[in-house]
């Protein structure tokens, strides 16, 4: 499924018979179709044809520079954030090819120390943000320097957004005509019936097919290892010798490409919400782990209702609010709430009560008035959005072009059937919405990939900062594990017992202060650290309300 893009605050048992490797065979090298013979030098190769492009393509950018101005009037900037164009090669084998322009934003440093207004704070670079997705822009990134959180940070780092490419307006990728991206309202089998599937089936490669109609022969050149070669691109044109990056989620896995490939052009960098970079877990896999995780959190969301039967009414045991969840999608299953919002959409609505707590009163609340006959909180919460049908399709187009590309998928829907079947049986919650945001990656019509062997010796990166939420649903913590095992010398901030998915920069001080510590002066703690969680909701308090959300959005890329 699609992880949310998301603000850096900003399953083993389950999967054991879930072990059959996706069609394709075992993942190899990135760059070498699925299937195809291997290059004599692989991608991460200086000698590849790509690195030697990434070097011509540096070089020029780093000539010519961003020229920052005005940013476009649809981006709704503040004061003093600018923004520019950097081309990057669409396919760094041929850099004298076609090329891209890929969108950026800065905000420049203001050397003001919140905590002392009399100290001038020296500038240390640009701090580069990738919001993860695949497909999030990072544009509206800059804004977050007026978050307290963040003003330390901003004292010292220019900080630096952009669009990927692929994403608006940087070459925008698209599948389907926006306006009929949104199927409202729509049902969510938890156990999909045979006729089902082949529905499902069919959209999915009717919606394979559109990307390669409405996206051209390049779509293949939109994988996460041309990322990572846009962000030293990126990376050249700031005039930055080396690069400070910070990434979440999907952004933690195109960091540690980087660090892969470009070891030697890592400054400081900090991976929050680690996916899994195993290249077995890239992507088929991946998304199995976060469909058990998603259960989970399910889980947890449903007893803390639960501890709030008082509020809410929904039901004094998580098996209490589970029913009361399955009798209003049943109804709107009958009578769609404002004639869009069906099963589909409350799914979609809860599914995010799993990526953040902060959505948990909000998401009680419109269960609770709706049961109690008042749909009003539950349309303004789910019902789609034309004004956002646009974004949302590119961003779904960019993901699914991105993962597709990046690994060997299953081509054969049994082998999908098989392993979700057997998972539904225990995590029903997201594990079939999460097969058909993904289906499409069976019918893709161009060549996969192999994904990279991503890891680093020690000394050869300087240290890696890790922080991941132990019960994170989109980004398992497995994944921080091996993510912290491959890059040698890394540190892993845990924040225990939480599981919102973004855990640098928000609520919680004491991941705050490694951060800080870590981008600031490059300290970390010996060994791994922990920190305890952040408290729960309250449930007098809104979601989607206030700096949370505010934060959220500018480091999703909401203008």
């Amino acid at each position: 499924m699609r992880a949310a893009a998301l603000y850096s605050a900003a399953g083993s048992l389950l999967l054991a018979g879930l072990a059959t490797p996706p069609a394709g065979g075992t993942p190899g090298t990135l760059g070498t179709p699925a299937g195809a013979a291997a290059s004599p030098a692989s991608p991460a190769s200086p000698a590849s044809p790509e690195s030697r492009g990434v070097a011509v393509a540096a070089a020029r950018a780093k000539a010519a520079g961003i020229r920052f101005g005005v940013c476009p009037a649809e981006q709704e900037a503040p004061d003093g954030m600018r923004c520019g164009t950097v081309s990057v090669p669409l396919d760094y084998a041929h850099p004298d090819g076609k090329h891209l322009t890929l969108a950026v934003s800065r905000m420049p440093a203001t050397h003001r120390d919140p905590r002392n207004s009399k100290r001038r704070v020296p500038r240390q670079g640009a701090l580069v943000y990738n919001p993860g997705g695949p497909g999030a822009s990072g544009l509206a990134f800059p804004v977050i320097g007026v978050v307290p959180e963040w003003k330390r940070i901003a004292a010292a780092y220019d900080l630096v957004g952009y669009a990927p490419r692929g994403v608006a307006p940087s070459a925008p990728l698209s599948c389907v005509k926006p306006e009929q991206f949104y199927k409202a309202p729509s049902p969510a089998p938890v156990h999909p019936s045979a006729a089902y599937k082949r529905e499902r089936i069919a959209r999915a490669k009717a919606y394979a097919r559109g990307c390669a109609q409405r996206s051209g022969k390049g779509l293949r050149f939109f994988n996460s290892l041309n990322n990572a070669r846009d962000l030293d691109v990126l990376r050249a044109a700031l005039g930055e010798p080396k690069l400070t990056f910070m990434g979440a989620s999907y952004g933690t896995y195109l960091g540690a490409l980087y660090a892969t490939l470009f070891p030697a052009h890592v400054r400081r960098m900090v991976l929050d919400s680690a996916v899994n970079p195993a290249p077995a877990k890239v992507w088929y896999r991946a998304n199995l782990d976060q469909s058990a995780a998603f259960e989970r959190r399910w889980t947890d969301f449903r007893a803390w209702v639960a501890r709030h039967d008082d509020v809410y009414g929904l039901g004094g045991t998580a098996a209490a609010v589970q029913r009361a969840y399955d009798t209003a999608s049943a109804k709107l299953a009958a009578s769609p709430a404002g004639g869009t919002v069906g099963p589909g959409q409350l799914q979609n609505t809860f599914l995010m009560a799993g990526y953040y707590d902060d959505y948990w009163p909000s998401r009680a609340e419109a269960l609770s008035a709706y049961l109690k006959g008042n749909a009003k909180p539950l349309v303004r919460l789910a019902a789609p959005s034309p004004e956002t049908a646009k974004e949302a399709e590119n961003g779904s187009a960019v993901y699914s072009a991105v993962e597709c590309n990046d690994a060997p998928w299953p081509a054969d829907f049994a082998v999908w059937d098989r392993d979700n079947t057997r998972l539904a049986r225990v995590a029903p919650f997201e594990t079939w919405d999460n097969v058909w945001a993904n289906l499409p990656c069976a019918y893709w019509p161009v060549p996969r990939q192999r994904p990279l062997d991503v890891r680093t010796s020690r000394g050869a990166t300087p240290p890696v900062l890790i922080l991941a939420a132990e019960r994170d649903a989109a980004a398992p913590y497995a994944g921080a594990l091996e993510m912290a095992r491959r890059l040698a010398g890394s540190t892993l901030v845990t924040e225990r017992g939480a599981g919102t998915h973004g855990v640098g920069l928000g609520p919680n001080s004491c991941v705050n202060a490694h951060v800080d510590a870590y981008l600031l002066e490059g300290r970390l703690p010996g060994g791994r650290a922990a920190c305890a969680p952040r408290p729960e909701p309250r449930p007098a308090e809104p979601a989607g309300h206030g700096t949370t959300e505010d934060r959220r959005d500018a480091l999703r890329g909401k203008g």
